[in-house]
């Protein structure tokens, strides 16, 4: 390295640093958590996490006071699920501001724009800014919502309603920033993001399998849910071979041929969560004892696919209050036009930018638009595979990272020494991660191109979820000796 090279290293490094000291005198002003004092027992998680759910799912029911009721195209519909956010409620904003500040705080890191050291202390700092960020970005969207008019035109509520919405909007968000870190922080299982996505979808499934709602279609009142339209189509139609027909291929309305790609996707994903690659280690300081380090195909989990959902749920939001603004220009055309002729319920993309990064809606439309379709899988396949990448080196689960694990272990790999162990570990690590985050990527597709109930996105994502409350519940059950010790 030359000495002009030198200096702008260094250059850099002084700016990320002065980046996140800059930062640091602020995150005082946002709410902690602080971290148990004893160990929780396993029984007192369950509480800590029914109460979290509990907590959510109350405020999913509770409306946003000052609201013009609205029949328009919700512009959110399809992120709703994947974002837990439940339209004019206070969880309006979801788990959004948390994933978007997540999304950039990451990009920025990947892009060595902010550094981040190895050390406790500058990984508390980065996490701390990242919810300084995630509160900032929630006051930014509440305005927005506001302005947009979402909530009826801001000169007809006033502006006092105006400022009591974004005030609701914020503090619902505060409160999902401090759920959210309650559990992260060893007071409950999982995280709360995962928690609330996972909850959000498994309610949209089991919604539109089982929904008792009627609705005319123009031919005859017909249920919502598929299982029970099977039953009320059984029995009301004579042609019994025509009744199943529609019952299994219905258009506009939730089908048995989605709810079995949906279970088809369950199984494969858990299938594809037991690939993993078995390193072997051994003590450093005693002799004869072995062990492995296991790297699984899904080395980064879901990270890719929520990071994916937050890029394009923002993409969304502004090309859609662009369009309803600015509608006609060129730019904004570009990005993205919108329709909501399908139905009052949801705004589709019928061109720009935005089309092109969503699913073609049935088989039909792969065949209209192939071009469509190419972008669509080769955005998703990509952009799910570099945030995998990148997301190893901000998360602490690099090679670098690992290896450094291992030796505070006194543990090697069998056959290396400690300078060739993170040589060895490279060769797996970024590998499983990068084609870990492209089978996620290639899974979601293929969910969306089968029809799958809530969205290939949503299905991987509560799939994922679910999983990893399993391993959670096994190792809890080790190191209790046996369920009965978990709770009693």
């Amino acid at each position: 390295m030359n000495v002009l090279e030198l200096l702008g290293h260094n250059e850099r490094r002084h700016g990320c640093l002065k980046f996140l000291e800059f930062v640091k005198p602020f995150c005082g002003f946002v709410p902690e958590v602080s971290k148990p004092e004893r160990k929780i027992q396993f029984r007192e998680k369950m509480l800590w996490t029914a109460i979290t759910l509990f907590i959510f799912l109350v405020c999913c029911q509770i409306p946003l006071f000052g609201i013009m009721s609205t029949d328009s195209a919700d512009p959110f519909y399809w992120l709703r699920v994947i974002m837990a956010s439940n339209r004019g409620t206070l969880m309006e904003l979801g788990i959004s501001p948390i994933v978007t500040s997540g999304l950039i705080m990451q990009l920025l890191a990947g892009a060595k724009i902010i550094e981040v050291g190895d050390s406790p202390k500058d990984r508390a700092l980065f996490n701390g800014a990242q919810k300084l960020f995630g509160m900032v970005i929630t006051v930014g969207q509440a305005i927005v919502y506001v302005a947009s008019g979402l909530y009826g035109e801001p000169s007809e509520i006033g502006a006092g309603i105006c400022l009591l919405i974004v005030v609701q909007l914020v503090f619902a968000g505060l409160i999902v920033l401090l759920l959210d870190e309650l559990l992260q922080k060893g007071y409950g299982l999982g995280s709360g993001i995962s928690l609330f996505i996972a909850t959000n979808i498994c309610e949209t499934i089991v919604w539109k399998a089982f929904s008792p709602a009627t609705m005319n279609t123009g031919r005859g009142t017909e249920f919502e849910g598929a299982v029970i339209a099977l039953f009320h189509l059984l029995a009301t139609r004579s042609d019994k071979v025509r009744a199943l027909r529609e019952a299994f291929y219905r258009q506009n309305l939730p089908n048995l041929m989605n709810l079995m790609a949906t279970v088809l996707v369950f199984a494969v994903v858990i299938y594809f969560q037991g690939f993993r690659v078995d390193l072997p280690i051994k003590s450093a300081r005693y002799r004869g004892q072995y062990s492995s380090y296991p790297i699984k195909l899904f080395y980064t989990s879901n990270i890719p696919i929520i990071l994916q959902s937050a890029l394009v749920s923002n993409l969304y939001v502004i090309s859609q209050m662009l369009a309803s603004k600015f509608g006609g220009n060129i730019l904004v055309n570009l990005l993205g036009t919108w329709s909501d002729a399908s139905g009052a319920y949801r705004s589709f993309p019928t061109g720009g930018i935005c089309y092109y990064l969503s699913p073609p809606e049935t088989l039909g439309h792969v065949l209209e638009d192939p071009l469509h379709c190419i972008i669509y899988i080769v955005f998703m396949l990509g952009s799910c595979a570099f945030f995998s990448k990148t997301w190893i080196d901000v998360s602490g689960s690099s090679a670098k990272d690992v290896a450094k694990q291992l030796k505070e272990q006194a543990m090697v790999m069998r056959g290396h020494r400690e300078k060739s162990m993170i040589h060895e570990l490279n060769r797996y690590i970024p590998t499983a991660a990068a084609f870990g985050g492209l089978c996620i990527g290639a899974l979601s597709v293929t969910a969306d191109f089968m029809g799958a109930i809530g969205s290939g996105t949503g299905i991987l994502l509560a799939v994922t979820i679910i999983y990893q409350y399993f391993e959670i519940f096994v190792k809890e059950q080790q190191e209790m000796g046996g369920v009965s010790g978990m709770f009693f």
